[in-house]
Parts: C-alpha cells; structure tokens; sequence
C-alpha cells in the first residue's frame, strides 16, 4: 500500500487538494512547486524556477505550469487547472483525476472516457530541467495530445502582466522550442522525446489569482503568456517525455535520462524516509563546488544560523557525514573570512549575528559525537581553539564577555537572534543584554572546548576553558532563573523578561548545561505546562503578555504573532532531547507520540516535509514557508535520539 497516496474523492474537492503542496528541487537552487492537482495558488509556485544570476539574487518563474489536453474524437479534454478571479476555476482538469501518489516520484493518473494518461515528474540533479512523463495506460481509438505552456519569466516576488514588451519570437529545436520573453533572461528550451508539431497561436491568460498571496495581503493577480501548443499523437503503452530548461538537450536521451533520475530518488514510503527526501532538498551545491545548507522553500536562502542548527539533523542523523565535511567546509571559510574583516566569498547571509559562531561550535559538537573526537579533533580543533579566542578576546562587534563570565549583546534596534521579526526595521521581540540561549551556548562551548583540549592533551589550554566555564556557570543560575522555577528570557541590567519563552530549554538540552539537575525539572516541567503542542514548543506562553498564536493576516499582523505564541517544531526537538537526557528510557512513548504530531503533518501543507510554523493553538495549522530546514533536521535528530536510547541498557 501505497504511504502518499490519495484517491479520486479527495483529489477533485478542491476544499482538500488545493491545500496540499508539492515540492521538488535539484540542489543547485532551482525547484519546482505547486499544488497536488498543478492549480499554483502562490507567486512562487511554477514548473520551472530558477536563479538567474545575471539578473538578481531571486528566483524566477519561467516556465509557470503545462497544461495537457487528451483529444479523441475531435473531443477535447483540458487536465489542466487555474485559478481566476472571481473564484472560478478552469479549465477544471482535475476532475478527471483517478488517484495521486508520490512515494517514489509525483505520480498522477487521469481517466477521461476510456483514457488513462499517468503523468510522473522528476527535477533533474543538478541541472535546471524539469522531466514530465506521460503514458497512454489505456485507450480505445486514436488519440491526440497537446500541450500549452504558461510562461511567466519574473521573479517569484512580482507578477507578469499583458505587455508590449515581450519578445513573442521562438526557434525551432530538436522536438520543440526555445524562447526568451524578455532581455536579461536565459532562453526556456521546450522539448518532448517525440517529434511534434508547434502551433504557434500567442495570447495571454488574463485574471490568475493566487489565494495564497491574498491569505499574505499581498497583490494576487496576474496574466500569463502562451506562445502556442505542442500536438502529437500517442498509441496505448507509449510514453513520451516532456523537458523544459535553460539549455538544450539531444531529445533522444530524454527517456532514458527520466528513467535514471526515477532510479536514483530515494523512497517516500514511510515518515523516516519522507524525512530523509526532505532532508536532501535542503542541500545546494555552486558552481565552484561549494556546499550549503537552504534554510527553507520556497523563499529563504542559506542563512548562517539555520544551517549550523540544521546541519547535524540533516547530514549526520542519517548518516551522510561526508556532506557534513562538505558543508562544514564552505562554512568555515565564510566564518574566518567575518572574523577577519574580510569580504564574503561565501553566500551564506546573516553570518554577523552575534549567536552565530556558538551555534557553529554546538554543530561540531554533535559532530564529534557521531564522528569521534579523534577525527573531529583532526578538522576542527584549530577552527574551534580560533572561535573561542574570537569570542573571549571581544573582537565580534556585538558579543561581549564581561567579567561575571556571561556574553552580552545589543539588541534593542536590531533583531539579533533567532526570534528576528521586525516591523520598520525595529525588532517585534527586542531580545537584548544578557541572551539566555547565547550564555547556554557559551557555557556548552568552553567546556566542549576543553573536553577537545584534553583530546589533544593540551592541559592548559582544557584548564583555561575550564576556568571561563565555572565563572559562566557560577552567573548564570543567579542571572536567569527566577523564584518560579524557569529562567528569564534576557536580562539587561534593570530590564528583566519574565515572559515564559522557549529559549530556556536550550540549556537544559546541551551535553554541558549550566543547570543542577532539579533546576532542569523545573525548566522542563514549565515548558511541557505552557509551551508544549502537538507541532513543538510556543515562542510564547499563553499566559504571557503579547500572547498572539495565529499565523494570519496582512505583514504586519503576521510580524506580531511570528514569534508570539507561534508553534516552532526545531524548539521541540531541543525539547525532546532535554526530556530524553533527564528522564531516559521512562519517556520513549512519550517522545514517540510527540513524533505522530509530526507525522500526520507531511500528509498536509507540503507533502513530506515540515512547514516553517504552526499555530500556537489548536488546530495547529501549518503556516508560512512550506519547507524548513531546522523542523526537518530536528525531527530527524530526536528519532536518531529515540534510537538510542531504545538500545541502551
């Protein structure tokens, strides 16, 4: 049986398919998005979108969906689906869908009459070339197909509209076209495996509308451009393959080459496996070789943060250390390059941030834990002994050790940490002065530091890190934790936050934690009492002022709930390891039902992945960005922890 799978009732209620969103991408910054029945409902869904250096550090839509058409009988039948204004949906293609399923590539069956077409899609590794397959399963006479392409040639942040402006003009190629709608833009090659003919007949769709955009307040209307139509004919059994990139491809190869990129998809047949695909999509390799960590889909870049978060989950809690190396590899010449003064020759974005190199040293951290520390002694001792005197001698412009041994940084008019929503620049949470999770993290770090000392028996060195962690230590408990059990989210000399928020865990997680044993308890036992949900830990407790859990509305109205009582699953992942670490064995069942929340979630939003956020009240609905990097990893490494602790004695 098949694990993503849904049948005819639910692909034709639009109520319960337009909901649901598919996700591929091809590690080199290029995807492909839209619904399960091919209706885009964003501005960043299409077919085709891919970076256009030359142009922006955006994305760009250009080739916006296909729409197929069965022709028997001088009858026609149109598979595909838009939305228009005034909410009406044409031409209505999908009622002809018997069944979808995408455990090993998105695959979608159609019945009109006596056809069955079955469309499977595939992005190709690596390049940016999307591969549509379709075969006539069955047929009972003659049978004609054509195909009409939307092109839209934009950024995935703007619309196209009807203009005198576009280039209608297209080159005959191998079993297809190439056009280029406007200057600046590289050229769309159209091809099928099977010679065709074009029908060039140019006009513009008028009225698309996005609903996805008008959820965001945001403009949701646009007009895209058809050049024209493939025709060709097809018999019962035939299979013809459809290819649109930014280059031209011998049409020969075509079916082949869709066959070898099937073969080398891993499966989507269960949560673990969905997860492992999801996990893979993040990755993203440069032209000069250079590898990073995506922080999500469909708009986010790499950022700093995001990745060292993410990058455990993702590469080593299903064992592909090697990309971790890769990665890690990239990583550290972008760090050293910020710690010098130096230009970025790396594109990772918010590498400033002043948590930033204490989340590198936790990554490593785990890294030594998979890997051992004789080799992560070997790649990364100097790197880490170079963080820490980074960090100590004050030389990062916003992180300071003063001399109570805890790290302070300013931010009152700049978003400085994880929780970075901003309205007019200025941030919605002003997490400013002493940053609990920073000093959790600083404490982890020294005597991380030293443990890798001792493994290269540099006692004084392990002595020296020992000495800041005590001093750390010996502040942080009078500094953070309050009469109520829990600690205070910042401290900034008379400004104290008694708001109830989820950073706390952070060090009650880490392999060294400043707390005693039964401060954990209490930390623990808040966060279950208040922040707890099925989809991870509040960014806010309901009790708390401010409270505001529903991802909705315009900006603005989204800004104030980002990190208001909003649900993050990559909290609860730090969540789960503190309850494993305090409570062994006795809370396997409990973690393993926290982990059904997450599971019945890849069947929503965006099939087998996790969205960025959820709701912080029932039910929970998944919001913002369809596919995030740290939930993945993070859920990947809490069932990496389940393991384990399963089999220990």
């Amino acid at each position: 049986m098949s694990y993503l799978k849904f049948e005819k009732a639910l692909m034709t209620n639009l109520q319960d398919s337009l909901p649901k969103e598919l996700l591929r991408t091809n590690r080199s910054g290029a995807y492909s998005c839209s619904t399960i029945v091919d209706c885009n409902t964003r501005k960043y869904h299409g077919l085709l979108v891919v970076p256009v250096p030359e142009l922006d550090n955006e994305n760009h839509v250009l080739l916006s969906s296909l729409d197929p058409t069965v022709i028997q009988h001088g009858a026609a039948f149109n598979l595909g689906l838009h939305k228009y204004q005034g909410d009406n949906f044409s031409p209505n293609g999908h009622k002809y869908i018997r069944e979808f399923n995408c455990d090993n590539v998105p695959t979608t069956v159609y019945r009109v009459g006596g056809v069955i077409l079955k469309k499977e899609v595939v992005f190709q590794h690596y390049e940016d070339r999307i591969l549509i397959r379709y075969t006539l399963e069955d047929a009972h006479s003659p049978t004609t197909l054509q195909f009409r392409p939307f092109l839209a040639f934009r950024s995935v942040r703007q619309f196209t509209h009807e203009n005198a402006a576009i280039n209608r003009e297209y080159q005959e190629i191998d079993n297809g076209i190439s056009t280029c709608l406007y200057a600046g833009y590289p050229s769309l090659f159209m091809q099928f495996s099977k010679k065709n003919e074009f029908h060039y007949e140019p006009y513009w769709y008028r009225g698309l509308e996005y609903p996805k955009e008008q959820e965001r307040g945001y403009a949701s209307n646009e007009d895209l451009y058809v050049p024209g139509y493939f025709e060709m004919t097809i018999k019962k059994g035939e299979s013809i393959v459809f290819s649109a990139s930014t280059s031209e491809i011998k049409t020969s190869s075509l079916k082949h080459l869709f066959d070898k990129e099937v073969e080398s998809r891993s499966p989507r047949d269960n949560f673990f496996h969905c997860l492992v695909n999801a996990a893979h999509q993040f990755h993203n390799r440069t032209a000069n070789d250079d590898r990073y960590i995506l922080a999500g889909y469909p708009w986010f870049k790499c950022r700093a943060r995001d990745q060292f978060i993410a990058l455990p989950g993702l590469t080593l809690s299903i064992e592909e250390q090697d990309y971790f190396e890769l990665v890690m590899k990239t990583a550290e010449r972008g760090l050293r390059e910020f710690m010098v003064g130096k230009p970025l020759s790396v594109e990772i974005d918010e590498i400033e941030k002043p948590d930033v190199p204490l989340w590198c040293i936790w990554a490593i951290q785990q890294y030594a834990k998979e890997a051992g520390k004789e080799r992560c002694t070997k790649l990364y001792s100097t790197f880490l002994k170079d963080i820490l005197q980074y960090i100590e001698s004050g030389r990062h412009p916003n992180l300071q050790l003063h001399d109570n041994g805890l790290l302070y940084s300013e931010g009152k008019e700049e978003a400085i940490t994880w929780m970075n929503s901003t309205i007019n620049g200025r941030p919605v949470v002003p997490r400013s002065g002493y940053i609990v999770e920073f000093n959790a993290l600083w404490y982890n770090a020294l005597r991380f530091g030293a443990a890798i000392a001792r493994e290269e028996n540099n006692e004084e060195l392990a002595n020296h890190y020992e000495a800041l962690a005590e001093k750390c230590k010996q502040s942080f408990v009078p500094m953070f934790l309050n009469e109520y059990g829990y600690l205070y989210d910042y401290v900034d000399g008379n400004m104290t936050d008694w708001s109830v928020r989820p950073n706390m865990i952070i060090a009650v997680a880490l392999d060294y934690s400043p707390l005693e044993q039964n401060q954990k308890k209490s930390v623990i036992d808040i966060c279950t009492r208040e922040l707890l949900t099925p989809k991870g830990l509040r960014s806010l407790s309901p009790k708390s002022g401010g409270y505001n859990p529903m991802y909705v509305g315009p900006q603005d109205q989204r800004d104030k709930a980002y990190h208001q009582g909003t649900a993050w699953p990559w909290l609860g992942g730090f969540y789960l390891e503190a309850c494993l670490k305090l409570y062994k064995r006795t809370r396997l069942s409990f973690v393993e039902r926290q982990m059904v929340g997450y599971e019945d979630e890849i069947f929503y939003h965006c099939l087998g992945t996790l969205p960025e956020l959820f709701d912080g009240n029932p039910p929970f609905r998944g919001r913002g960005a369809i596919s995030f990097a740290m939930n993945v990893a993070e859920v990947l490494r809490t069932l990496e922890l389940l393991e384990k602790y399963k089999y220990q004695n």
